[in-house]
């Protein structure tokens, strides 16, 4: 009975997506038409056209191949291990949908990244498989070639960061890019210098304080929270909380997956809503302000020039921090 080789590329890099690759192979037999598996190694041994030819006969021959691929912002939400996990239960899926059988799962590494589930029992783990199983070699090749021209293609929409030279990983020239221009949404926000950049640990542990607290940093952190958790249920992705310097703050920073706009959210906490609606939350100073920080934010993080641009307010209230209004002041107001 066949294998299945399970090989995963992207890792470590600090931007673009983790793919899994997984093959079976047909049985190798002494005919040219069979030659191109002699060739098979680990992807790193091997030249990009060499391994972009071999992709496309890989993709052509083996009996069956399947991608499973994680975003980075799946990364950031469930950290990289957990990422491991389901990219390569993505890509066995992809396998399984061909109904192709195999009697053994091989996995490069040390770690069973199947062990959660009933296939669990077929697996073995192999240091070096890449480079020693065939399967292996051809799933390292086809996720490496895969990610790659992801890269390329992101590389076409962010110039400046060049991910086309490096494909996401940590080389000088692409951390002195992030420090220059700050992140673009493709990047890790959990990895480290992104980490920091963005202010993903501050924004990770508000949340769980007693809403009780009349302390008012502590109220702001919960009502942050709140309107984040609001923001993500309603197909925002969250890039920054809190962005400042010593002349600007903006509490939150997202993007309407929907409408693709770029929104700077004001957030405003009251104890009760007597006072007024939301536009009496934000009067023309503070517009002037966030409008301000809105632009700082831009001059650090050029990858997000190409949106359109909205200035927000949440108004939340109550003990139970409540968000009772969520709206848009537009940007040249």
């Amino acid at each position: 009975m066949a294998i299945l080789g399970i090989d995963e590329v992207g890792r470590g890099p600090l931007a673009g997506p983790l793919v899994v690759g997984a093959v079976i192979l047909p049985e190798y037999l002494p005919y040219p038409r069979f030659d191109w598996m002699l060739e098979l190694r680990d992807s790193k041994k091997l030249t990009a056209k060499k391994r972009e030819e071999l992709s496309d006969v890989i993709m052509t021959r083996a009996k069956a191949t399947g991608l499973g691929w994680v975003s980075s912002q799946e990364i950031d939400e469930i950290g990289i291990g957990k990422a491991l996990r389901l990219a390569t239960r993505r890509a066995v899926t992809a396998i399984r949908e061909r109904h192709e059988p195999f009697s053994q799962i091989i996995i490069d590494g040390k770690v069973n990244f199947l062990s959660e589930t009933t296939l669990g029992q077929y697996v073995s783990t192999m240091p070096k498989a890449d480079d020693l199983v065939k399967e292996v070699s051809a799933a390292s090749i086809i996720a490496k070639v895969a990610r790659d021209k992801y890269m390329v293609e992101l590389a076409k929409k962010y110039p400046e960061y060049g991910f086309e030279k490096h494909m996401g990983y940590g080389t000088a020239f692409h951390r002195e890019a992030i420090e220059r221009l700050g992140i673009c949404p493709e990047h890790r926000k959990s990895f480290e210098p992104c980490r920091s950049i963005c202010g993903f640990d501050e924004m990770n542990n508000a949340g769980d304080e007693d809403a009780s607290c009349e302390n008012t940093t502590e109220i702001g952190k919960i009502a942050e929270q709140k309107v984040a958790e609001y923001l993500e249920k309603h197909d925002h992705m969250i890039i920054a909380r809190n962005f400042k310097n010593k002349y600007c703050e903006i509490d939150i920073v997202s993007v309407n997956m929907a409408t693709m706009k770029l929104c700077f959210t004001e957030v405003k906490y009251r104890k009760d809503n007597a006072r007024g609606g939301g536009l009496g939350a934000v009067d023309k100073k503070k517009r002037d302000q966030m409008k301000f920080a809105a632009e700082v934010f831009l001059k650090k993080n050029s990858g997000f020039r190409e949106y359109d641009l909205l200035l927000t307010v949440a108004v939340v209230s109550g003990k139970d921090f409540e968000v009772d209004d969520w709206f848009a002041l537009g940007f040249d107001d």
